[in-house]
């Protein structure tokens, strides 16, 4: 128990004194998170316009898929990906193979299906009066479309919140993808799990204070978005 007392107090110590490495580990999760975030967003809020506003037959098909794809397991992802950009893939020459890149991509693969279906979720949730309203005062299908993205903002806001929670704590695709290496691809997750192999606690518990201070944060903005969304 003195262990575990004494290993948390350093730990506390070493985020207290903002710990070069610890800072270069935090920085290197941020920049992939927000990026592979941005991203995903580009390509999924309007993927998850296109389908809720569309009628066609496989539609509850592809809502299906997208809400089974919530649950795919980053190593799934993370073997997919590494069998296109490892030296004998189709993209081996672009050498993306342990770098922040295909970190990204893979967890841009991870939150597509998150962003797409949660704003899918959010535009459901809008009242039919609205689009009708708009395209009954002569809205064109994208003015129509702006109106309805006015109304369900902050849902969509909720699902770009909750992709960023999803990548900033996982740990397959930055260890399979990125290596673990010090100072350009350790994250925060794979740090964690090299310092407990080492039997090295301390920055791991650092670390570990620093992801559950971050998820917490947003997962406090996740939940503001989505009960105004409710609004």
């Amino acid at each position: 128990m003195d262990f575990l007392i004494d290993s948390f107090a350093s730990a506390l110590l070493l985020v207290l004194s903002l710990d070069a490495e610890m800072i270069s580990i935090v920085g290197v999760s941020i920049r992939v998170s927000i990026s592979s975030t941005l991203i995903a967003g580009l390509f999924g809020v309007p993927l998850g316009f296109i389908i809720a506003f569309s009628e066609w037959r496989g539609k509850p098909l592809v809502i299906t898929v997208l809400n089974t794809l919530l649950a795919l397991p980053t190593v799934v992802i993370g073997l997919f990906v590494y069998a296109f950009i490892s030296r004998r893939g189709i993209f081996g020459p672009f050498d993306l193979l342990y770098t922040q890149a295909a970190i990204v991509l893979g967890q841009v693969i991870l939150i597509i299906p998150v962003v797409t279906a949660f704003t899918i979720a959010a535009i459901s949730r809008i009242d039919e009066r609205y689009r009708k309203t708009a395209m009954t005062l002569g809205a064109n299908r994208i003015q129509t479309a702006w109106v309805v993205f006015r109304e369900a903002r902050f849902g969509i806001v909720a699902a770009i919140v909750a992709a960023f929670g999803r990548v900033i704590s996982e740990v397959g695709i930055s260890m399979m993808l990125g290596g673990n290496i010090k100072g350009f691809t350790r994250t925060m997750t794979t740090a964690m799990a090299l310092e407990y192999d080492k039997g090295s606690f301390t920055l791991a518990i650092a670390l570990g204070i620093v992801l559950l201070g971050l998820s917490f944060g947003m997962n406090l903005l996740f939940h503001f978005f989505q009960g105004r969304s409710r609004i």
